[in-house]
């Protein structure tokens, strides 16, 4: 008798113009890896990328921060200058 429990679930949306095939596998030997080495991430593992990844951005979120400060603070001055010339 075949033991396979594996759960394989395919879902397909429509005819569009992108890949938009979602596929769901549930089983002991499921792959979560994107190279195919087939180890299960844990949730600090999972936790200590996830900080890993958000403090890449640090740099770039702070230029954008000040950035849109400084834009609206120029939009502020603006409207200032044009409030007092009336």
């Amino acid at each position: 008798m075949d033991d396979d429990n594996t759960l394989d679930i395919q879902q397909n949306v429509g005819d569009v113009g992108g890949d938009f095939t979602k596929t769901i596998v549930i089983g002991d030997e499921v792959d979560f890896t994107e190279d195919g080495a087939g180890s299960e991430m844990g949730d600090v593992e999972a936790v200590i990328e996830l900080t890993y990844n958000i403090f890449q951005y640090i740099p770039e979120l702070l230029f954008v921060s000040v950035y849109g400060l400084l834009m609206y603070a120029g939009v502020l001055l603006i409207a200032k200058t044009i409030k007092n010339n009336e």
